[in-house]
């Protein structure tokens, strides 16, 4: 299995984001939060207008992952320009857990960088996800809970990977 890279374009890779983002959320988070937050955080940051603002106003850069010519995962990263990264997003198309993908994008995004700190946030009840940060050098900074509007509430981990 061969997986290619590619940054994402705003103009033009956004519907196909945007679909996988709704087949993996469906697929997978239902046994992490109600469908109802799903539904809301799906209309929150994936669509449209929202991937293009994220990519062209908040400088977040999503890197797609390849297979076959099919988009298999992503992921968004923004920096602060002094050595501290920020991963927004990283999913992988559930049909094709556990076959490095992941971790080929982490390491793609981060191969060449000089980083003094990378974080991201994850769902405390995301077992699965909370478990490959650790294999890939991750550690427990601490403890968030993130009011996101409409009732909902996400409940994280702020995670922490340094050199």
């Amino acid at each position: 299995m061969e997986i290619t890279f590619k940054q994402l374009d705003p103009e033009t890779d956004i519907p196909e984001l945007s679909a996988l983002a709704a087949r993996i959320w469906n697929a997978y988070y239902p046994e992490v939060i109600t469908q109802e937050q799903i539904d809301y955080m799906l209309g929150q940051s994936y669509n449209a207008e929202s991937l293009k603002k994220q990519m062209t106003e908040d400088n977040h850069v999503f890197t797609g992952a390849y297979i076959d010519g099919k988009m298999a995962g992503y992921i968004s990263v923004s920096t602060d320009g002094l050595g501290e990264y920020f991963i927004h997003k990283l999913y992988v198309d559930t049909s094709i857990h556990k076959k490095g993908i992941g971790k080929a994008l982490f390491e793609f995004v981060f191969k060449d960088k000089k980083y003094t700190a990378i974080r991201l946030t994850v769902n405390r009840q995301n077992f699965k996800a909370v478990n490959f940060y650790f294999r890939i050098g991750f550690i427990i900074e601490r403890v968030a809970d993130f009011d996101i509007g409409n009732g909902f509430v996400m409940n994280d981990f702020v995670m922490v990977c340094k050199p």
